[in-house]
């Protein structure tokens, strides 16, 4: 992929999947290092699906015969020299403690370092899709922390109003792009 934030809009929208009430997207910048992890309590995976999920030919759709999402992922932090991890406990294993997180580090300094790109594009598109699910999103940057976290949204907007509806992801989008603009990023 050509943005790390389509990376991120890809393996979130793979919570919500999984059935995730919570999906949190968490980025740690520092100047030499970007470190991403989306943790979720979807359903998790077994043993052995987790096994097979860094495989490209690897899927649990029927739709196609390859699932690419983790595999780039995972291709894309290890060239630049970083590191991959994904771990998940099924919800059949593990009825009160389930889900899975991902954290892939990237060398910020490395030549096959992947832009961040729209990671605000990436947000409200999977708020936008899956309005019903909410979604914690922390940046810390070496300049200061974006945040959003839709469960702050929806005590103060109430049930009847959903954030998929255009003028609360417009509303989202600007909040979003005040916060990078206020640290300078």
């Amino acid at each position: 992929m050509k943005e790390i934030s389509l990376n991120i809009l890809d393996i979130a929208k793979n919570s919500t999947k999984a059935g995730a009430s919570l999906t949190q997207i968490i980025l740690e910048e520092t100047d030499s290092a970007l470190t991403l992890v989306i943790e979720d309590n979807g359903c998790g995976m077994s043993e052995e699906t987790l096994k097979g999920v860094c495989d490209p030919f690897y899927t649990t759709r029927t739709t196609r015969k390859v699932g690419m999402g983790i595999p780039l992922l995972k291709l894309s932090a290890e060239q630049t020299q970083g590191s991959f991890c994904i771990e998940s406990k099924s919800e059949e294993e593990f009825p009160d403690d389930h889900g899975t997180k991902v954290t892939a580090v990237f060398n910020k300094n490395h030549i096959d370092y992947t832009p961040l790109g729209d990671v605000v594009f990436s947000v409200t598109t999977l708020i936008q899709g899956d309005p019903q699910v909410d979604f914690l999103f922390i940046h810390r940057t070496p300049k200061g922390e974006v945040s959003l976290d839709t469960r702050d949204l929806k005590a103060q907007l109430g049930s009847e109003i959903s954030l998929g509806e255009y003028e609360i992801i417009m509303w989202i989008t600007e909040y979003l792009r005040e916060q990078y603009e206020a640290i300078g990023y």
